[in-house]
């Protein structure tokens, strides 16, 4: 994320204000979801709240990547378009199956599977997004290439 913050902002100059905004909106992005992650990754388990802290945290990801589907994406990156907007789909089901699974007194195992499943599949598109910003081909054993 931060490769992706840097590649924007070093070529910004002499460019249109579509693609500018584009940029400065991905890059707001990446720092906002780095944040989550960080925070994410530092709560407490053995906590009292934590599973609420937990909940934020997913709820402000959900907004950041609503807030992505929701960015007009520039012609020259028409391309990532239905990453983005299955990026978003997925995070909007995994956080609410997250709730779910962290219900009022109880938590089911196999509905926060569920949820992690989709919480992964929207990081891998995210992955594959950058590869694409970054002018990289991503790879895998399920990436199927049409030119």
């Amino acid at each position: 994320l931060t490769a992706l913050s840097l590649a924007f902002s070093m070529t910004a100059c002499g460019e249109d204000p579509e693609l500018a905004k584009f940029k400065t909106e991905m890059e707001n992005f990446c720092d906002a979801i780095a944040e989550i992650h960080e925070g994410i990754n530092s709560i407490d388990v053995t906590s009292e709240g934590y599973r609420e802290e937990l909940l934020e945290y997913l709820d402000r990801a959900e907004d950041e990547f609503t807030k992505l589907a929701n960015t007009s994406i520039p012609e020259e990156f028409s391309y990532i378009s239905d990453l983005v907007q299955g990026a978003s789909e997925d995070m909007t089901t995994a956080v609410s199956q997250f709730h779910e699974a962290f219900g009022v007194d109880s938590y089911n195992e196999y509905t926060f599977d569920y949820a992690n499943e989709y919480y992964q599949r929207a990081y891998k598109r995210l992955t594959y997004i950058i590869t694409l910003l970054h002018g990289e081909v991503p790879n895998g054993d399920d990436i199927q290439v049409i030119e």
